[in-house]
């Protein structure tokens, strides 16, 4: 298994906030600046037609997000929620997410409980390169320190997101 570290862009030396997230099948790295809110777990409005992944939408702040369950997503594993999940609202950072016909720049994730909040410094976050295929929508294995987490593709997500949407409300 080989390793490099990821070099940051520009000659900062700064570290970066980020948070671990347990979903089924493995931990998830993103920047804490993505977080939103982080929910209690309430079943979603279902939407017909739609991949077993996209679980359906909840209502937050006047918005009709669309929930999904990474594991699901990823083929890493059959993620429900329940007693203890948790709910994050993220920022669409690929730009807004198509939600009923207009956008929105937020869509919301399935958890294990509480994101955990850590430093990556330059020094402690090294790519894994296994050689294996990655996971639909991870963009990289990582290890940050001795922990291990998917880099999530947010842009690949949303794009499928908009796709299995507008497949549904064609169905």
């Amino acid at each position: 298994m080989a390793t490099e570290h990821v070099q940051a862009s520009g000659a900062s030396e700064n570290d970066i906030r980020g948070v671990l997230i347990q979903v089924a099948g493995g931990r998830l790295l993103l920047p804490n600046a993505t977080i939103a809110e982080v929910l209690s777990y309430a079943e979603p409005d279902a939407v017909a037609g739609a991949p077993d992944w996209l679980l359906g939408r909840i209502r937050w702040r006047g918005w009709q997000l669309p929930l999904i369950a990474f594991g699901r997503f990823s083929g890493l594993a059959n993620e429900r929620g329940g007693l203890g999940s948790k709910v994050l609202v993220l920022r669409a950072l690929g730009g807004n997410t198509p939600v009923e016909g207009r956008r929105t720049p937020y869509f919301a994730l399935l958890t294990q409980g509480f994101p955990r909040l850590v430093t990556v410094a330059r020094d402690t976050l090294m790519v894994v390169d296994d050689h294996n295929a990655l996971p639909n929508g991870v963009q990289a294995r990582v290890l940050l320190n001795e922990d291990a987490a998917f880099l999530p593709d947010l842009g690949t997500i949303e794009d499928q997101i908009g796709i299995a949407l507008a497949q549904a409300q064609a169905a």
